[in-house]
């Protein structure tokens, strides 16, 4: 066997988590195969599975609101939304090892409840809490709530932050060991200022006593999942892992590099933020045969109806009446403000929609592409296809060439997409070197190789900064 040289890089562990594939293009929920999507028992084998499989932590989406397109619910919403935390704290129950990591909202929620929240299920978990810090970009969103409408990206991300600072201030108002509990002498705390808070700020003015003691890791492990210069910004300031869109590997190199290049400035070394993209794949016996599962699997998750409704994302129009299988429309789309799909995302990336329709008609003209096919090309497409060993191969290429440190897996089925993935890749991935055998602490930031915080040093750094 020969010896590695003194300059090569230790081989880095790969982290894996699994999305549960509720709310998103990648679900096909008209397969044969596909559970449902709100009954407790897909979420109980998605999460089991993931745990059998040593993942770090499983990840659920969070929705505000159920979008709608021409003023009809999205069908992929499927069709609905439970609350976050309530499954979260269900799934601790039936897992030991695997984290569970939530979206919720900075918008629309106040920092003492949801710290209190997280506090709570890193308790009921033993410490294996996560959160996945969003804001909400649309007043379609905010009409359910009390303040209504929603607030310019730059004040979205200015509350973001104050609204993670002020839960941090929370969470660390317990240090963790005031409590002694002395039943002889009757002293249960030895601090009567535990749990004291002040905070006033641009946003938060807020001050009381949290009612929840340090929990088993301090805080929750933070996750940011936004991609503009504010959002790689914000993660590089206080997050410990990103959820990025960034799966293919030029674009997870580069993304990698501007992000973890951001982290001196603020104090923060390589290894303390975790770049995780989610990832789809398509598995079978050989890599031909993945191919043609793939092409399948793209076949269901685009049917001419949703081809349609992805156009009219672009036109802004009613394309109802045009065939999916015929050519694009020869009317333009209209830019207008008033949007006929609300509460998607995907609007957001049309920018310019009279551009991406001459990009899209030159590449159909070229391509003798129908609708549905331009739409199959266009949109999101599997990240890893082929046998087990190719895909375990090259999911290790990625990571030790720095495009990731790990991936979010969405499988297209719901809840036993992720059994093939458990079963053949990852027991390669542990001939490499490159994953666990076996979990070897106790809460996800063990999982992740990331520090416990210590609440007093952190309390005296904004002391002194202040």
């Amino acid at each position: 066997m020969s010896t590695p040289r003194s300059n090569e890089r230790p081989k880095k562990q790969i982290h894996l988590a699994a999305h549960f594939p509720g709310v998103n293009n990648t679900t096909v929920w008209s397969d044969p195969a596909s559970g449902s999507h709100i009954e407790f028992d897909s979420f109980v084998e998605f999460a089991q599975i993931a745990e059998r499989g040593l993942f770090d932590f499983m990840f659920l989406a969070e929705g505000l609101r159920l979008r709608e397109q021409a003023g009809e619910i999205y069908d992929l919403d499927v069709v609905g939304r439970p609350d976050t935390f309530t499954i979260l704290a269900a799934l601790a129950a039936v897992t030991d090892h695997l984290g569970l990591t939530g979206t919720i909202n900075s918008t629309f929620n106040e920092p003492y409840e949801v710290a209190r929240q997280f506090a709570s299920l890193d308790h009921l978990s033993g410490g294996r809490a996560a959160w996945n810090v969003v804001t909400s970009w649309d007043a379609f969103t905010g009409e359910n709530f009390r303040r209504g409408g929603f607030l310019p990206e730059d004040q979205r991300y200015s509350r973001a932050k104050e609204f993670l600072s002020t839960a941090t201030e929370l969470f660390d108002s317990w240090r963790g060991d005031q409590i002694v509990a002395d039943r002889e002498s009757g002293i249960f705390l030895k601090d009567a200022q535990a749990g004291a808070f002040v905070h006033k700020g641009q946003h938060f003015d807020i001050a009381g006593r949290f009612n929840v003691p340090r929990s088993p890791q301090g805080r929750p492990v933070i996750f940011q999942a936004g991609d503009s210069e504010e959002g790689r910004e914000f993660a590089a300031a206080g997050a410990d892992a990103i959820f990025s869109r960034h799966s293919a590997l030029e674009a997870g190199r580069a993304f990698y590099t501007d992000v973890k290049g951001r982290l001196a400035r603020h104090g923060r070394t390589r290894d303390q933020l975790l770049i995780l993209p989610a990832a789809t794949f398509v598995l079978g016996d050989t890599d031909a045969e993945a191919q043609e599962l793939a092409r399948e699997v793209r076949r269901q998750q685009v049917s001419g109806q949703t081809a349609i409704t992805y156009l009219e994302h672009v036109w802004n129009r009613d394309l109802s009446a045009y065939d999916p299988d015929g050519p694009l429309p020869d009317i333009d789309p209209d830019p207008g403000e008033n949007t006929i799909a609300r509460g998607r995302a995907s609007v957001r990336m049309f920018r310019d929609p009279l551009a991406v329709a001459r990009q899209w008609r030159e590449r159909a003209e070229a391509e003798n592409l129908s609708i549905r096919e331009l739409v199959i090309e266009t949109t999101g497409r599997q990240s890893f296809i082929g046998s087990p060993a190719t895909v375990a191969e090259t999911i290790d290429h990625f990571v030790q060439t720095d495009a990731a440190d790990g991936f979010i897996l969405v499988p297209h089925l719901t809840p036993g997409g992720l059994d093939e993935f458990a079963d053949t890749v990852v027991p390669l991935l542990q001939e490499r070197g490159v994953f666990r055998h076996d979990y070897t602490g106790a809460t996800l930031r063990d999982h992740l190789g990331l520090a416990h915080p210590d609440a007093r040093a952190a309390a005296e750094t904004r002391r002194v900064a202040s």
